[in-house]
This record gives C-alpha cells, structure tokens and sequence, in this order.
C-alpha cells in the first residue's frame, strides 16, 4: 500500500510519525525551532546507534585490515588551506530582492530550465538567471541579486581574542582529521597496504538551502573509510567497495529497485578525484544522493606533506620504495541513510478493515527488538512478564508495556518496528508458554518462556 502514496503524503505521514513515535524532534522547539535542524529522540537515537553499529561492525571490526579513529572536530586551519576547503568550497547564491529568500543559483537554473551549469561562474549564472527571466519559486518575483560564491564551512574562533590569528572551522568532512593521522597509524599499528581507517563523526556544513526533513541538514553525521591502496590497483578497489557498500544496503533491507548507481562526469568531479559514484536512493522527493565512493587519488596525502613538511609516505617492502598511497573512500551521511530506511520501513496493510501502520525495519536495525506483555496487570501475570523482560533486557533493547488494550499495544510497537510482541496470558501460568508474535505476517508463536531467548537470537 505505501507503493501508492504520493511523494508528498508519504513524507508528510513519515514526518509525523517520526514526531509521534519519538524518532526525531524539532531542534529548540519550545523557541519556535531552528530551521532544518533535529534532534533524534528515545526511538530515533536507538535507530541510530544500530546503523552505526552494523556500519562499524562490516567495515572496521570485522576486517583485518581496517582501524578505527576518532579525529577532533575542530582542527588547525592549515589543514583546510591544503586540502582546498578554503578556496573551493563554495557554491554560488542568489537572493531574490522581493521575498528575500536565498538559493543556490544552480539550483534555480537546473530546477526551472533543466540547464547543467556545471563550472559555469557565478558571473555566468547570474546572466542566465536574468536572460531567461527565471522566476523565484517563492514569490514569482524575477528582481534577483547577483550571485556571488559563499564558503560553506562554519568558521569560529579559539581562545580568548577573536581576531584572524584566533579562527579555526567546524569541519566539513571527517576526512581530513584520516588523513593528518595517516603517519601516526603508519607507526603504530601493524598495517600494511591495502588497509583501511574507518570513523564516525559529526561534520557541519553552512549549507545555502537544506531541507526534505532530515536529508540535508548543517550538523551530520558521516561514517567514512579511507581505504589505502598501492597506485595501480586503486580502479579494483573502487569497484570492490562500490558492490559492497550496495550489497550492504540491500541486506539490511533497502529495495534493489530503489537503488541505482551514478557515475559523475569528468567536469562534475571533485578536485580531488579520479572517479565518483553515488549510490542513489529513491526518496518520496526523488532519487538523491545516499553513498558517495570516491577514488581520491594521492591527492590528500600529497598536498598534507607539500604543506605541512612532514613525510607522509608508505614504504613498500616488496619494491624498497617509499610511495604515496592511492585512496579509495566510500562515504555515507548517517542521517540520510537513517532517512532512507525509515522510508524503505514505512508500511501501511489493512487489518481487521482498518488501516495498520508499522516499520518493516530489518531486525538488525529495529530501535526496540521485542516488547513483553502481561495480558493482565495481576499477578502473577505481571511478576512473569517483568521476570522475563529483565532477562532480555541485557540482551536487547526491550520494551514492558502493561498499559491498554492488547490491540493498543501491538499497534504502538507496529509503528517503532519493533519484531516480535510476547504476552504473557492466564495459560502461561499452567503451560510455562508465551505467544510471540511477528510484526509482519501477524503470525504467533507459542513458546516456551525457556526458549524465549533463543527464539529472539535466531530471529535477530
């Protein structure tokens, strides 16, 4: 049935849900709210947690040659001097004078005359705005500014004297903080090429129009691999990690079908690459952006030892040589990813000739991995119910809810995606059984309270 909800109603239902079901809140709301900002609840930081757990399980733990770092968010500035945050990291914006609203000027172009305006200058943009008399999609006012280029990163200052010696910038990737620490892993951890470091981390965008709910926000989250690699062998590696990272949204349960892969062009690539492509979802808003596979090149490695003056070379023991590695990086925000299983999750059926709505989240990923009901609040119904829910709750997140109907119940558990519902019934007493039921086919399952454990750890 979600198949056929427009892109609009679908994204409104699954906002609302995300609101009602404790998944993402808008930031400072009792202040009337930051504009795209959010805050992950109860249920959304659990979401979270378990992305980011399979994430860091299939591409650091449980790999020989992948470590794990965490850099600081805030970093020496040099570092964006070198990497060409400082001078390419813009985009151009455009004001309409009427409504005072702000875009991208691209984003006008492409999204009223479908021109690509890839490379053009802001000078050139702001004379195709005017030339085919493109409207503001606001106010339908064509009184625009001229475009001028605008650097994306958050710029702050460190210490107690705010002048040009004190500033330093939230950063806008992960990355960097990787590669500064190439040498220092180099040195002290026995790897050896080809090796990966992984992170997870918080990055900040000073984006000129973010939007659709959580997709593009200012403060994200990134899990990053920088996978180091012999020149020469990089092109295997970029077609190793582009499969793997789509097989791997495809096993934790996004639809093959909205699913593609999107080469960028030679004059659409970054400064830094050889070769990009995305892996795109299809979003009630459109197909989008979800996983970023770059071949960096020795771009990084390269430009940090031009400036900085330290080595920041391997030495390959098979050639006796002293090389700048080749890197291959697959990128993905967690937010838009957390976005596109809910998305894919988002499942409406009818039951009892009404409408049932729930989360067909993969269990790997579901925020609550079961919920325990007694059918009553006497005893001993409650006492079996509490015994059984403090044995799994070192296991699993779980839930208790002894409040409601039944029914009640499963429909609130339904909607956070939570697998199994087990009650405890007035049987149970005599039996020593549970019904486990399954939050897709509806299905029960009558169980030993032994077993219950198991039953979930062959489930889940």
């Amino acid at each position: 049935m979600t198949a056929n909800l427009a892109g609009e109603e679908l994204m409104n239902k699954i906002v609302s849900l995300c609101k009602r079901r404790g998944f993402i809140y808008q930031n400072s709301e009792i202040y009337g709210g930051m504009a795209n900002t959010w805050d992950y609840g109860p249920m959304g930081v659990e979401l979270k947690m378990n992305i980011k757990n399979a994430w860091w399980k299939d591409f650091v733990r449980e790999r020989d040659n992948v470590v794990g770092l965490d850099s600081a968010i805030i970093m020496h500035p040099d570092i964006w001097k070198a990497s060409g945050h400082l001078d390419s990291f813009n985009d151009a914006l455009i004001d309409c004078k009427s409504c005072k609203s702000r875009f991208r000027a691209d984003h006008i172009i492409e999204d009223s005359i479908g021109m690509d305006v890839e490379g053009k200058t802001p000078a050139e943009m702001t004379e195709i705005i005017r030339e085919k008399e493109i409207q503001c999609p606001v106010c339908g006012s064509k009184d625009w500014t001229d475009a001028r280029l605008f650097n994306l990163m958050f710029k702050t200052f460190q210490g107690v004297v705010e002048d040009s010696s004190s500033v330093v910038y939230l950063r806008p990737e992960t990355a960097q903080g990787i590669f500064v620490n190439f040498k220092n892993v180099v040195d002290t951890m026995r790897v050896s090429l080809p090796f990966g470091i992984g992170q997870i981390g918080k990055a900040f965008r000073n984006e000129i129009t973010p939007g659709n709910f959580i997709f593009r926000t200012r403060e994200f989250e990134q899990m990053e691999l920088q996978f180091f690699v012999k020149p020469g062998e990089d092109d295997d590696w970029f077609a190793y990690w582009k499969k793997y990272a789509m097989d791997w949204l495809i096993g934790l349960g996004l639809s093959p079908e909205n699913l593609d892969y999107h080469d960028h062009s030679p004059e659409k690539l970054a400064h830094y690459s050889k070769a990009t492509t995305d892996i795109i979802y299809k979003f009630p808003f459109g197909w989008e952006e979800l996983w970023g596979i770059a071949n960096r090149t020795d771009f990084d490695l390269g430009t940090h030892m031009k400036h900085s003056g330290k080595k920041m070379t391997y030495f390959d023991n098979e050639s006796g040589e002293h090389i700048i590695p080749y890197v291959v990086e697959p990128s993905v925000g967690v937010d838009r990813l957390l976005l596109a299983f809910i998305v894919e999750a988002y499942t409406e059926d009818e039951v009892d000739g009404s409408t049932r709505v729930y989360l067909d989240f993969h269990p790997q990923l579901a925020p609550v991995k079961a919920a325990v009901f007694p059918l009553s609040k006497k005893e001993p119904l409650a006492s079996m119910a509490r015994d059984i829910y403090d044995k799994l709750k070192k296991v699993f997140n779980v839930e208790y809810d002894e409040s409601g109907s039944i029914g009640r119940r499963y429909r609130r558990q339904d909607e956070i995606g939570t697998p199994y519902c087990i009650t405890v019934d007035f049987d149970s007493v005599e039996d020593k059984k549970v019904t486990i039921r399954d939050r897709n086919t509806l299905e029960q399952d009558r169980v030993e309270i032994d077993r219950v454990l198991d039953y979930l750890l062959e489930r889940i």
